[in-house]
């Protein structure tokens, strides 16, 4: 999207206060002093089989871009590709519920959508939330002296891909993961509010790594991650040493290649979960440094486990450093 978008002309409007600058994750419009709005959207292909979590996962998934920007979700329209000649249309109906149901955990209003005819099922969102302009966070604020906390764990890509390779178990799957990735991330924003946070991002397609540089870049600082700092789902990196891998990893490496320096020794494949495509991933949160225990620690208390520390900002240049 952003080579595509290269040499158009940027928007002349003061009101935009966050674009496609830094590769952000939403668009945010000043509508007056008081109050901004902020537009995403977001649709995926089904990283499982089952209808109902594929719609809860991808309304999470969605949603989060408005809890990145340190929003709140206002309304959603339903994104829907769908072969309905081909599949029985009580799936599509699974689908939409399972995002109703996720849209009206997060307190927002689910107020229609389009769909068209594809071969290939995709789902997603188009949300809009609120924010006070001068409370927005983004990938550009980062500070060095910051630590960096993560709220969810890697490796939803190559688990997704073992799953129909058979070589991991769907239940265990739907058991010990699924819950997580398809859990909302306001509970983590709204503990880290609480706390003095300079920028954040959620962890996507990109993977930690793809992120972190877009962290990097945007903030014009180095950012240095601890790889055995990262939280990892069970079973993630026993797949990738199982040969198992996604078709992402690779333009994700190449993308980061030129500005990483690998400063712990790692096999290639251990090396390999940093590359990982997350779905409805976990915020990433610059904050001070004598902060970021006391703000895991109250994540930890609002219940989500798996919060780490996981790096440190410096001074640039723009690089991204594995520990």
């Amino acid at each position: 999207m952003s080579d595509a978008l290269s040499g158009l002309p940027k928007p002349d409007d003061p009101n935009l206060l966050v674009g496609i600058e830094t590769a952000d994750d939403a668009a945010v419009y000043r509508l007056t002093d008081q109050l901004a709005l902020i537009n995403t959207l977001d649709f995926i292909t089904p990283p499982v089989d089952d209808p109902w979590w594929f719609g809860q996962i991808a309304a999470a998934n969605a949603i989060s871009d408005v809890y990145a920007m340190g929003g709140r979700p206002l309304t959603a329209l339903n994104i829907v590709m769908f072969p309905i000649k081909d599949l029985d249309p009580g799936m599509l109906k699974e689908i939409l519920r399972g995002g109703h149901d996720k849209v009206a955990e997060a307190g927002a209003v689910l107020a229609g959508g389009h769909s068209v005819e594809d071969p290939e099922p995709k789902y997603g969102l188009s949300v809009s939330g609120l924010v006070h302009p001068d409370r927005i966070l983004t990938n550009a604020g980062a500070r060095p002296g910051d630590a960096l906390v993560l709220t969810k764990p890697l490796g939803t890509g190559v688990l997704f891909n073992a799953v129909r390779a058979g070589k991991f178990p769907y239940g265990e799957l739907e058991r010990e993961i699924l819950p997580t990735v398809a859990a909302l991330n306001d509970k983590a924003l709204l503990t880290a509010l609480r706390f003095e946070v300079h920028a954040c991002t959620d962890v996507t397609g990109f993977g930690i790594a793809g992120h972190a540089l877009e962290l990097a870049r945007g903030s014009d600082t180095r950012i240095s991650l601890k790889y055995h700092a990262l939280p990892v789902y069970p079973g993630a990196l026993e797949m990738y040493r199982n040969a198992v891998t996604t078709g992402s990893n690779a333009g994700n490496r190449s993308v980061c290649n030129p500005y990483l320096t690998m400063r712990v020794r790692l096999t290639k494949t251990d090396m390999e979960i940093l590359f990982d495509p997350q779905t409805s991933g976990g915020l990433l949160f610059a904050l001070p440094a004598d902060r970021a225990d006391e703000l895991v620690k109250a994540l930890h208390v609002a219940g989500i486990a798996a919060a780490a520390r996981v790096g440190e900002v410096g001074k640039g240049p723009a690089v991204l450093e594995i520990n």
